[in-house]
């Protein structure tokens, strides 16, 4: 199986490597370097959703951490680029973890709550510091990444940093799955009872994923601000929070292939729908309701039965 992944994750590159070859509108590679960055934040989400079994409604906040942090330290302190994402993930990663201790003893409906309020708190002070986040009115100049000599000012630039990203998230995802951690994630996941009882500190491993996951999207954060060069609360509030659960549950929240595919369609999709003008919301929530209606696996799992090999008729069996 995990030879399978590895394979998935060359062709995957080897696919990236040639698309903006066959490319030619800059607007349509922008929309690419967006589903690539909402697609860290989805796989580090699939990790703590579809293998841990804990739902959060906050991680638009550590989306808006890693893009607030890096864009006040390279703006305001002159950090460059590269240590302030790193900053900004060791900070995310710290806020994760003190956030993690109390809420993740919680359970279903409450952890939701607890994790929607926390992502209320944080975008209240996004809006009301306005000394260092420039408040509603956001603030901007922020300089693009520089990684050594190579500053990454163009779109084609930027979707190979950001896709050559995606894929090393991808590559370190699937090796957590696959390790030690990732057979007690779910073991946790069918039952933290009987996960328990076989000695698997489940309190342990669903703060340690909870901390990976706010990592991830906190270095999508990151390379949200230097892409945009300018950052406003709006984009990090409730409903981008929910976008995020619905891409990974639409996707397959039983797979970060399933984060990626969920995440790619609802990114592109309503882009695809504005030839229709004013249907487009109503053909977009009816896809949507089809496939959580009739997939519940998600796309994932609807492709997966499609391609699945039939059983032989009784009389052909050797």
């Amino acid at each position: 199986m995990i030879k399978s992944n590895y394979l998935a994750l060359l062709i995957l590159a080897l696919v990236l490597a040639f698309i903006p070859l066959a490319i030619s509108n800059v607007y349509y590679l922008g929309i690419l370097i967006f589903v690539g960055i909402n697609s860290l934040i989805t796989i580090g989400l699939s990790l703590l959703m579809g293998y841990a079994g804990q739902i959060s409604l906050g991680h638009a906040a550590f989306f808006g951490l890693g893009a607030y942090l890096s864009g006040v330290l390279s703006t305001r302190l002159a950090v460059p680029p590269v240590s302030a994402l790193l900053l900004a993930a060791l900070f995310t990663a710290l806020v994760a973890l003190l956030i993690g201790l109390p809420t993740l003893r919680l359970k279903g409906h409450y952890l939701a709550m607890a994790t929607l309020g926390f992502g209320q708190i944080v975008y209240i002070v996004f809006n009301a510091w306005v000394e260092m986040t420039g408040g509603p009115s956001g603030f901007g100049n922020i300089p693009r990444l520089r990684i050594g000599g190579v500053v990454f000012d163009t779109d084609l630039k930027y979707f190979y940093l950001v896709w050559g990203l995606v894929v090393v998230g991808l590559f370190f995802a699937v090796n957590i799955i696959h390790s030690r951690v990732g057979r007690a994630l779910r073991t946790m996941h069918t039952s933290e009872v009987a996960a328990g009882t076989l000695g698997i500190n489940t309190v342990r491993y669903k703060i340690q994923i909870f901390v990976i996951s706010a990592v991830y999207a906190s270095v999508a954060g990151s390379l949200y601000a230097y892409f945009v060069t300018f950052l406003s609360p709006g984009t990090f509030g409730i409903s981008f929070s929910i976008l995020l659960v619905t891409m990974v549950v639409f996707g397959g929240r039983f797979s970060v292939w399933g984060a990626l595919l969920g995440t790619a369609v609802l990114s592109i999709l309503p882009e695809s729908l504005r030839i229709i003008k004013d249907y487009d919301v109503l053909v977009y929530g009816a896809v949507l309701l089809l496939v959580m209606i009739f997939f519940p696996e998600g796309l994932v799992g609807l492709i997966g039965r499609v391609f699945r090999p039939r059983s032989l008729p009784e009389k052909l069996r050797t």
